[in-house]
């Protein structure tokens, strides 16, 4: 019988099965990402497959799934899914934690992405932090989308919130205190709001000063998350349209600090990347999740 203390690894758990589909989990700060890499030829996962791996206690988890994939146009293209496999065309963190490791895969200092949301510039940032160019915020009603014509600084919603588009819908309160919200229930209630057509994150915000803020985050289709780029470019961007900060501010978020830049070119978003493990998934679960 093996000891107790013997930390010898079981070989078994050592390699992949034949018929294994290989993942790699990452995180920008805690806001966690499954990346499955179909340039190697890997069949794309079904809207099943992608809600049983997403599952935290009978999956792997995660916020986002990303899948990466060859481009004639840029230097790769990325696809999204939220935990509920449904589709979404950003996801700012899950963007800079690929675009870390194809950096230091590649050697290159850029990166040019295409999404859902468009072509985005990715750089090295230095001092082991990644930045990513957002594109520039949708500020009308249409392209939010919302459901009808209306002032998207000052929504007709109880608390007067802010609606921007980051390539997905955004709905930003302003708040006195956001460690004071009940955020799994307020987040719930406004992610599927008639205005929203299909459906909006949720971002509770508290103005620290003119060059900072403390963020709380609902994310459409998945809930309550440590981070989100997506989010913290849009609560920033409706803090400066608001008056209330400058363009440039630090966002604390549950799982640290991103700096966000509302640029004549942009919103970058900077920060902190994990690799954390690659893994396989067992051609065992893969069958039984088709």
């Amino acid at each position: 019988m093996r000891a107790m203390t013997d930390t010898t690894p079981h070989t078994s758990l050592g390699a992949p099965t034949p018929g294994s589909l290989p993942f790699a989990k990452m995180h920008g700060l805690g806001n966690d990402f499954v990346v499955i890499d179909l340039r190697e030829g890997l069949e794309r996962p079904g809207a099943a497959l992608i809600r049983a791996l997403g599952d935290r206690h009978r999956g792997v988890g995660f916020d986002q799934l990303a899948l990466i994939e060859h481009a004639d146009d840029a230097d790769l293209v990325l696809t999204f899914h939220n935990a509920d496999g449904s589709l979404s065309a950003a996801c700012g963190n899950a963007t800079r934690c690929i675009a870390a490791q194809e950096m230091a895969r590649t050697g290159k200092m850029r990166l040019s992405i295409r999404t859902g949301r468009g072509y985005l510039l990715a750089e090295d940032a230095g001092g082991g932090l990644t930045r990513v160019n957002m594109g520039a915020p949708l500020l009308d009603w249409r392209d939010i989308p919302l459901s009808e014509a209306m002032d998207t600084l000052e929504l007709p919603i109880e608390g007067v919130p802010v609606a921007t588009g980051m390539g997905n819908p955004h709905c930003t309160f302003f708040v006195e205190d956001a460690e004071a919200v009940p955020l799994e229930q307020f987040g719930a209630r406004y992610e599927h709001h008639p205005l929203f057509p299909e459906r909006t994150n949720v971002e509770v915000v508290q103005v620290l000063s003119r060059d900072a803020i403390r963020l709380r985050i609902w994310e459409r289709g998945t809930g309550v998350t440590q981070a989100s780029g997506s989010c913290s470019c849009a609560a920033a961007v409706a803090a400066a349209r608001r008056g209330l900060t400058g363009r440039k501010v630090a966002v604390h978020v549950d799982g640290g600090t991103l700096e966000i830049d509302w640029r004549e070119d942009g919103v970058w978003k900077t920060g902190p990347t994990e690799h954390v493990f690659d893994g396989w998934v067992s051609p065992a679960f893969l069958a039984a999740h088709r």
